[in-house]
């Protein structure tokens, strides 16, 4: 159980036809490619795909959000068989895991996640990760799979987090694939072109802020393709796709677990003399904010931005948003623990 965790995330656009079928022979050759894989790593495997492949048995389909959830119920099905068939071909068995947000906003509930992963790893079975979009309470437009592969990435503290693209990689204006990335200013973000697959609802912005998160814990991040041979490979050895260049970074497992960025439910924005205070590893206290943006509840995650809004830190609250638009102005009134701050 030594073995470094890989996560690899195939988007609808790789693995399905444009009219939303899976397409075999491409998730025939994801499976000769990750069984290769599979002696030397940790592997998950987060898959979309499942409403693309699942709508053409909806009648009248539209698109709405409950068309969306039943297809997916059907679409997941679909495309497990067609991993199991193909993994099958290598001896390797698959499982699937269906994850929703609370999994990862509970600590309890992401470390009985991450024992049945271990569990599985250790019967030699790769799971299969997947948003469970049948039950989700939120419109699938706000949580893409790019977000669940980098919680489970960031979560599991893998060693690298790959996310496959129809187009192979982070292209500069000329079209070409920027080979190298190592840091995240706005040249990087503003060579991204807006349009994105009709299937899927993530796009290359949704992949630059998920491996920005994912390199500021300390893993790699390749953006790669599957239109050459044996891609997949290449582009963890780094002769394919974009590599992002991971921080250094010493946070315990918990610490990353609270950065991850998936339990941000709201912002407060705090002044300097707040964002030195947190510097030194001191709590945050109410008498530091000077803005509260969004709400809230105790427990729950939120961001904490400087006076540019930049972020600075994420921490578990020990009040409400409402309690604390309360008692913005009074003293010794502690927001979060410096124990539950991780500085970003």
């Amino acid at each position: 159980m030594n073995k470094p965790v890989l996560v690899l995330k195939f988007g609808t656009a790789s693995i399905t036809k444009p009219n939303g079928e899976p397409n075999e022979p491409v998730m025939v050759d994801i499976a000769r490619q990750v069984a290769a894989l599979h002696p030397h790593y940790r592997i998950v495997l987060v898959s979309s795909g499942a409403v693309g492949a699942g709508k053409a048995l909806i009648q009248d389909y539209r698109g709405d959000i409950t068309q969306r959830k039943a297809a997916a119920a059907v679409g997941n099905l679909l495309l497990l068989n067609q991993y199991s068939r193909f993994f099958a071909i290598y001896g390797i068995s698959i499982a699937q895991s269906l994850c929703e947000r609370h999994h990862f906003a509970n600590r309890d509930q992401f470390l009985q996640l991450k024992q049945t992963y271990e569990e599985l790893w250790h019967n030699n079975i790769i799971p299969i990760a997947n948003e469970n979009d049948v039950v989700s309470n939120r419109e699938l437009k706000f949580s893409d799979n790019d977000e669940l592969a980098t919680l489970i990435a960031v979560g599991f503290g893998a060693q690298a987090l790959m996310l496959c693209t129809s187009v192979g990689g982070l292209l500069d204006a000329n079209g070409q694939i920027i080979r190298q990335v190592t840091d995240f200013d706005e040249g990087v973000f503003g060579v991204v072109r807006t349009d994105k697959s009709s299937l899927g609802l993530g796009g290359m912005a949704s992949k630059l802020t998920f491996a920005k998160l994912a390199t500021r814990m300390g893993i790699r991040v390749v953006i790669f393709g599957l239109n050459e041979a044996d891609n997949l490979g290449r582009a963890l050895r780094g002769e394919a796709g974009t590599n992002f260049t991971p921080s250094e970074t010493s946070l315990s497992a918990r610490n990353r677990w609270l950065a991850s960025g998936s339990l941000v439910v709201g912002r407060v924005q705090v002044d300097s003399g707040a964002v030195r205070a947190l510097q030194q590893r001191r709590s945050l206290l109410a008498v530091g904010i000077r803005a509260i943006l969004g709400e809230f509840e105790i427990g729950e995650m939120v961001e904490i931005v400087d006076e540019t809004q930049q972020a600075v830190a994420v921490a578990r609250s020990r009040i409400s948003s409402q309690t604390l638009s309360q008692q913005l102005n009074q003293q010794n009134v502690e927001v979060a623990n410096a124990n539950d701050i991780v500085l970003l």
